[in-house]
């Protein structure tokens, strides 16, 4: 074994495969990792509870972060970091969209409550199936906390650009990244995938070059470039593989298993 240490993996579109699964390759590596003590770390903009599900199923015992790193919650689901943005400034940002009349449906996530003012938008609906969480209909004002860790957009693909390129020139203090050709993630400035994976590695006295990560869309490059094995999924846009030079691995056909193979996992 080389100087893997611990390993960090994003839920869609690379720890899941096409079929919305952990190919059972994967999870036998998953599952070494665990023998061998090596920490794994799902790491997401999804809440806790859109994580939990693939846990249980797979029977999988890792740290989670939630939000692409505004929510960290230890093995034990202890919360070990959180920061949100204040439910004024969430409404602040919704009143700005509603203005523009962007085609959009949004979600706003405190923790593990998930709030949006219509849950029968088929987009919402969707959001739900795939994550297999229930939304709240509500507002802002029914958050229970004043810590607002995410807004998400589900965009009109067509629109998701130009919404983008609007809010960070209105917004330049939070942190606006996409996620997919049709997701939108607001988060307090400063909050990335990478960051996330410095804090854990402090808390683990492991250097981020002994970590290994993978992940397939825009919301993971600064952990990408960060560790010192990074695998972008051949699944991820062309133009993030252009900007991205790493190790690319396939993860239908048991990409993250091969690469952990690879440094003597399996």
């Amino acid at each position: 074994m080389d100087d893997l240490k611990i390993v960090f993996s994003d839920v869609d579109g690379t720890l899941l495969d096409s079929r919305q699964e952990i190919t059972p390759r994967t999870l036998r590596a998953l599952k070494l990792l665990q023998k061998k003590e090596i920490p794994f770390v799902i790491i997401s903009a999804r809440s806790p509870s859109g994580i939990e599900p693939i846990v249980r199923k797979y029977g999988l015992r890792c740290s989670i972060v939630s939000y692409s790193g505004s929510l960290i919650l230890n093995e034990e689901r202890q919360i070990i970091y959180h920061r949100g943005m204040s439910r004024v400034e969430a409404a602040k940002i919704l009143d700005f969209t509603a203005q523009q009349h962007f085609d959009m449906a949004w979600g706003a996530y405190s923790f593990d409550q998930w709030v949006t003012p219509d849950r029968t938008d088929p987009r919402i609906e969707r959001e739900e199936r795939i994550v297999k969480a229930t939304a709240q209909q509500g507002v802002i004002a029914d958050m229970i906390a004043d810590e607002v860790h995410k807004l998400l957009f589900i965009c009109a693909p067509a629109w998701t650009d130009t919404i983008e390129a609007t809010l960070k020139a209105q917004f330049p203090q939070y942190e606006i990244v996409k996620s997919s050709n049709a997701l939108l993630e607001i988060m307090p400035g400063g909050t990335t995938k990478g960051e996330a994976v410095k804090r854990i590695c402090a808390l683990r006295d492991i250097s981020p070059k002994d970590a290994v990560a993978f992940g397939d869309n825009y919301n993971d490059v600064e952990m990408l470039e960060l560790v010192g094995h990074g695998y972008l999924m051949s699944n991820a846009p062309e133009l993030l593989k252009k900007h991205l030079p790493r190790h690319t691995t396939d993860r239908d056909h048991d990409g993250i298993a091969e690469a952990l193979a690879a440094h003597g996992i399996c």
